[in-house]
């Protein structure tokens, strides 16, 4: 599976490629998909361009991808979206169009009861670990884990030296996940390379302006669908056991 992470917490600032609107989010969604994209994550965003999970931000959002698109659509729950834990379960009751997926950051207070509410409104869950926390061990512990949709393992470490270790201790953290599927994924400059390690192991991944706004030759981005393309070349080349080495330039932006 190859998702693509449209916008993340990037901003106008990260460049006109990042999709801020409705109806930018569903064009670069309809592109990514049509370059190979097969699920989409996404973060809704309020007018002045924050991550939001208020219900009159997140209907028009999906249903503008859904309008474009056939492949499932997540979105996240994570904490700046809303901070207080209480405040986050009363955003999502009152969601109208509810996502097919939703992305929960098991280190996050509140976690538990986040997901716990998804799956009973009949959303899957993504449960988002990510190295550096104690994420894995919360999961490992959770009752709810073998009901996950899958385990997203996000490698926080955009050091393209260290990356892979640190995806590689990630993984042996995370364990047999419950039995559920696992997407690795890396940010900024850990990106290219963890995906590649996703595709020597054959694990899901996921590529997108969220996660990195350079092509592995470090020319930026124009579009995810650019992303996508250079994604599913890098993965396939690194299932077939084909090296393929580049130079590395520094990124910026926010994960």
């Amino acid at each position: 599976m190859m998702q693509v992470c449209l916008n993340g917490s990037r901003t106008a600032a990260d460049g006109v490629a990042v999709p801020l609107t409705p109806e930018s989010m569903a064009d670069s969604a309809a592109e990514a998909v049509a370059a190979g994209a097969t699920d989409i994550h996404v973060h809704p965003k309020t007018p002045c361009g924050r991550d939001t999970l208020s219900p009159r931000v997140l209907a028009p959002v999906l249903s503008a991808i859904r309008a474009r698109v056939p492949v499932p659509v997540g979105v996240t729950t994570g904490a700046w979206a809303e901070p207080g834990p209480a405040a986050r379960l009363e955003r999502i009751r009152d969601w109208t169009v509810p996502p097919d997926h939703a992305s929960v950051n098991w280190h996050e207070p509140g976690a538990e009861e986040t997901a716990a509410l998804l799956m009973e409104l009949g959303v899957g869950v993504e449960a988002g670990i990510w190295s550096g926390t104690d994420g894995a061990e919360r999961f490992a512990l959770s009752p709810l884990g073998p009901k996950v949709l899958r385990v997203l393992a996000e490698v926080t470490d955009t050091d393209p030296q260290a990356a892979v270790s640190s995806a590689r201790a990630l993984l042996s953290a995370i364990g047999t996940a419950h039995g559920r599927p696992v997407l690795l994924h890396g940010e900024d400059g850990g990106a290219w390379p963890v995906l590649r390690l996703a595709g020597r192991l054959g694990l899901a991944t996921r590529i997108g302006l969220e996660d990195v706004v350079v092509l592995p030759d470090g020319a930026r981005a124009r579009s995810n669908a650019e992303l996508v393309a250079a994604g599913l070349a890098e993965y396939g080349a690194s299932r077939a056991g084909v090296t393929r080495d580049r130079p590395v330039r520094p990124s910026g932006g926010n994960p």
